[in-house]
């Protein structure tokens, strides 16, 4: 028994194993694949794109993804890769300049970034918080990338030992850790999950290949198509929400215009090590947490900053460490992001699940047989993210008033060039007027569930996650029941993990209304006893 085990254990990790000529091969080809100029051209294209939708509130780099992805599906899938994934990065530093300037996040990711940039700017430091976040960004970015390089083919050796029970499993955690990280709706996120698996079961059955609940429409054999649903959720719904919410008098905010000091000082470097370092910390492991997205890790990593600084008092009143951490901890996580996505085949974030859809397109599945059959797609990953870190850095450190004009566009006119967009993009997917309808019908659909707090999120991932798990549960009864999940010690310990994600928030909101009862219970015995 114990020789048998000892056999089995260099099998788990899988890039070990390969010779050294094999792994530095896959190292230049994946390189090479990105330094050709057509595939630069299109870096270009995405970094611009990217920090244009940064840059202007409530566009969102998922939105943004979304509607790239309808153009970019007749491309190469590494030209394709290279616009979605530039855009997503260039986001990243473009949602820092509306964040810094007008205090509203340009994605979610800078929701942190709120917290010091626009005390910041309004202390007359805006051009010194917005490169100190550049710099910040990129060095989150440089670290995740890192990440990538070093854990996506182990993960994916490791992941490639799953079966069928552990495969479900995996699914499971996956769903569970979007839907309770869905900003305290758990029971919401339960029903939009449930709602995109439910549009998973559309199309022909995957075990048997029968026709379920197509209702007779030929468009639905291959099930309910990827993209037109998510553009109609992501882009669609969020124009018709801000539509619906728009006051016609409202007046717009000013951005400040004062950007003061640009560079940053010797002395203000060393100052800000230590809470990029904390950022980096924190955004590598949080990112490699499925679902969990850069907003979190930047709040996370702000909180970290405020406890470990010695100038607390600074912190949500103009803290230049608090606002570096943020930003450099919400960029580490993409790194964390792309590895679960392509190594697990489980989205790290609501835009990587919208690159799985476009990857299953192109025809290519992430998961665990994707790095271990081409490890040279790692290095052509981290590839296009360093030059899109690069060239968003150097962009980013141009002293653009210009930025500050585009900030003044009237929404209206960013809502019709999105809705048409949204109809080109849709449509130029297979040319099919049968995807308008559906992005059409979804937008209504997420305008509903934003209205009533409803996560698009779980939705998209239940729909792209759907047919995996349900061929995995399938197989896993078929072959050893309900046996096959309770003597597997990896589905089990992801079933627990994701119990726990659904149960401990509501437990703790809980425990903290109880305590704020009590708290206010004992205030109100002190005020009748004098």
């Amino acid at each position: 028994m114990i020789p048998e085990l000892l056999l089995q254990l260099p099998q788990l990790p899988q890039l070990p194993q390969l010779p050294l000529p094999i792994a530095a091969t896959a190292v230049t080809d994946g390189i090479g694949v990105v330094l050709q100029w057509d595939t630069l051209l299109y870096i270009g294209l995405g970094m611009l794109v990217g920090m244009l939708v940064g840059a202007f509130p409530g566009v969102t780099a998922t939105m943004a993804v979304a509607l790239a992805s309808g153009f970019t599906l007749t491309m190469d899938p590494i030209q394709g890769l290279a616009v979605l994934l530039t855009i997503y990065v260039a986001a990243q530093f473009g949602d820092r300049v509306p964040a810094i300037l007008i205090n509203t996040p340009g994605t979610p990711a800078s929701i942190a970034t709120t917290f010091d940039g626009y005390p910041l700017a309004k202390q007359g430091k805006a051009g010194l918080a917005m490169t100190a976040s550049a710099f910040g960004s990129a060095f989150g970015m440089v670290i995740g990338i890192i990440v990538l390089s070093l854990f996506a083919i182990p993960l994916a050796g490791l992941a490639r030992q799953f079966g069928p029970p552990e495969m479900f499993a995996l699914v499971v955690f996956g769903l569970t850790m979007m839907i309770g990280v869905s900003s305290g709706r758990i029971f919401k996120g339960l029903v939009a999950g449930a709602f995109g698996l439910l549009l998973a079961t559309v199309g022909r059955d995957p075990i048997t290949g029968d026709q379920r609940f197509t209702l007779g429409i030929l468009e639905l054999n291959g099930g309910v198509p990827f993209i037109p649903v998510i553009i109609g959720l992501f882009g669609v719904a969020e124009v018709l929400n801000q539509m619906v919410t728009h006051r016609r008098n409202a007046v717009q905010d000013k951005p400040i215009n004062q950007l003061g000091q640009w560079m940053p000082d010797r002395a203000m470097f060393r100052r800000l090590v230590k809470p990029m370092g904390i950022g980096a910390g924190t955004g590598s492991v949080v990112g490699l947490v499925p679902a969990v997205g850069g907003d979190i890790a930047g709040i996370i990593a702000w909180d970290n900053a405020k406890r470990f600084s010695k100038r607390k008092d600074e912190f949500g009143k103009g803290s230049i460490e608090g606002l570096t951490s943020a930003d450099t901890s919400s960029t580490a996580t993409l790194g964390g992001s792309v590895t679960t996505t392509m190594a697990l085949g489980v989205p790290g974030d609501s835009v990587m699940a919208v690159l799985i859809g476009s990857m299953m397109i192109w025809g290519i599945q992430p998961g665990p047989a994707l790095f271990t059959n081409d490890p040279s797609l790692v290095y052509t990953l981290a590839t296009i993210l360093l030059v899109a870190t690069v060239l968003s850095l150097g962009l980013s450190l141009v002293r653009m008033k210009s930025m500050v004009k585009l900030l003044e566009l009237k929404n209206q006119y960013l809502w019709i060039i999105i809705l048409v967009f949204c109809m080109v993009g849709t449509y130029s997917i297979s040319n099919s007027v049968f995807d308008v309808f559906v992005m059409l019908i979804m937008g209504l659909i997420g305008l509903f569930m934003l209205r009533f707090g409803f996560p698009a999120g779980p939705a998209v991932l239940g729909l792209i996650l759907g047919p995996l798990a349900e061929s995995n549960l399938r197989r896993t009864l078929i072959g050893d029941g309900w046996s096959g999940f309770l003597t597997s010690p990896i589905a089990l310990v992801l079933f627990a993990i994701s119990a726990a994600a659904l149960l401990l928030p509501p437990l703790r909101q809980m425990r903290l209304r109880r305590k704020q009862a009590l708290k206010d219970k004992d205030e109100g015995l002190s005020v009748l006893i004098p």
